[in-house]
C-alpha cells in the first residue's frame, strides 16, 4: 500500500498527472454539446439524407463513432486495465461489446426515448466506477469486491443507449434500417478491437516499468476524475437545457 501512495506522493509523477489532467480536461471541455456521444454534423446530415442498405458507410460512422469515443476508451481502460491473460481480456470485453450491442440495436430499433444528458452521465459514473474499483476502494469501503464480470455488463447496457438515444435525434430512415443498424454495430466493434489493440500494447510496454504499480495509483486517479468531468458536464447541461 505504502508503495502505491508513494505513487502519487512522487513529483515527477504528479508533474505528468497535473498535464495529463489538464489536457484530458480541455478534450472532454472542447467536446461538442458535452455529449459523450455527440454525432459530427457531417456524419449527422448523411445519415438523415440516404436512404436504403448502406453497409459500408454505416460500418464506417460505427468504427469512427468508437475509436473517437473518449467515454468508451476510458471505460475500456479501466476494464483491462488489471487484466494480463488475453482470455480474461476477451471475456471482460465481450461482455461489454454484448450489453453495448443490445441496448444500441434495441433502443433504435424500438425507439426508446432515454435523456442524453442523463445517460450520459451515467457513462461518466461508469468511468468512475471502474476506476475506484481498480483502485481497491470498494474492499476497503464495504469490506467486498463487487461482481465485476456483472458491472461490465450492465455499464455496457448504459454505453449502448447513449448512442442509441443519439441515433434517434438524428431519424434514420426505415427503409434498410436493420441492416444499417447492424452494419454501425459491425463498425463499432471493429473500432472498439482496435482501439483495444492500442491500449493493449502499451499497457503491454508500461507493465514491464518497474515502477508501473506506483504509477497505476496515479493513472486511475486522473480516470476518476474524468468520469467526475464528464458527469459534472452531463448534469450541468441538464439543467441549462431543462
Amino acid at each position: 500500500m505504502n508503495t502505491v501512495h508513494q505513487g502519487w506522493t512522487d513529483p515527477g509523477i504528479r508533474r505528468i498527472v497535473i498535464l495529463s489532467f489538464i489536457a484530458l480536461s480541455a478534450l472532454v471541455l472542447s467536446a461538442g454539446n458535452a455529449l459523450a456521444h455527440a454525432v459530427t454534423e457531417g456524419d449527422a446530415g448523411y445519415i438523415q439524407e440516404i436512404w436504403g442498405v448502406n453497409i459500408i458507410p454505416f460500418m464506417y460512422l460505427g468504427a469512427k463513432h468508437m475509436v473517437t469515443g473518449y467515454d468508451h476508451i476510458l471505460f475500456l481502460l479501466g476494464v483491462v486495465f488489471f487484466l494480463y491473460k488475453m482470455k480474461d481480456v476477451g471475456i471482460y470485453v465481450s461482455l461489454f461489446a454484448i450489453g453495448h450491442s443490445t441496448t444500441m440495436l434495441a433502443g433504435v430499433w424500438f425507439g426508446w426515448g432515454v435523456n442524453a444528458y442523463i445517460v450520459d452521465a451515467i457513462i461518466g459514473l461508469s468511468v468512475v466506477y471502474k476506476a475506484l474499483d481498480n483502485l481497491g476502494a470498494y474492499q476497503r469501503w464495504f469490506g467486498f469486491q463487487p461482481n465485476t464480470k456483472a458491472a461490465t455488463l450492465i455499464f455496457g447496457f448504459f454505453h449502448g443507449t447513449g448512442l442509441a438515444t443519439k441515433i434517434l435525434d438524428y431519424e434514420i430512415a426505415s427503409d434498410g434500417l436493420l441492416a444499417n443498424l447492424l452494419a454501425f454495430n459491425v463498425g463499432v466493434e471493429l473500432g472498439q478491437i482496435m482501439a483495444l489493440a492500442v491500449i493493449l500494447i502499451v499497457m503491454g510496454y508500461w507493465r514491464k516499468s518497474p515502477n508501473f504499480f506506483r504509477q497505476a495509483y496515479t493513472a486511475n486517479v486522473v480516470m476518476m476524475s474524468m468520469g467526475f468531468i464528464l458527469m459534472g458536464l452531463q448534469i450541468t447541461g441538464y439543467f441549462v437545457a431543462a
